[in-house]
């Protein structure tokens, strides 16, 4: 299996999802490694109650998506350490080969077909 293809594609997708968490948050300063999610400046009154809760909402969206990305962040990070590992394609729960088309098709699989039931 050429792992370098799935390198570069994982590489790529990378940068994609930091892009887009970096539309919804912001690294945590007490801990890099934790995003939190951050207000949308919608230059509201804080005095009308309305705008407040849309903010409200705008920041719990946010919370929302931002999760989402940080659990595919992780996923693609952790295929590439298994790249450099050279466990990459290995099935974390059954140990056996992930088949390549489903890489294609997902970069970041943890299990084969049979164990992602």
């Amino acid at each position: 299996m050429d792992t370098n293809k799935f390198k570069i594609q994982l590489e790529n997708e990378l940068k994609l999802v930091e892009g887009e968490m970096k539309d919804v948050g912001r690294k945590n300063p007490s801990n890099p490694n934790d995003w939190e999610p951050v207000e949308t400046d919608m230059g509201s009154d804080p005095a009308d109650n309305n705008d407040v809760a849309d903010e409200m909402e705008s920041f719990g969206e946010n919370a929302a998506v931002l999760n989402r990305l940080e659990a595919r962040y992780n996923d693609i990070k952790s295929a590439l350490d298994k790249i450099k590992e050279g466990t990459y394609g290995k099935c974390e729960i059954g140990g056996e080969d992930i088949p390549e088309e489903r890489l294609e098709a997902n970069p970041s699989a943890k299990t084969c077909i049979e164990h992602s039931k």
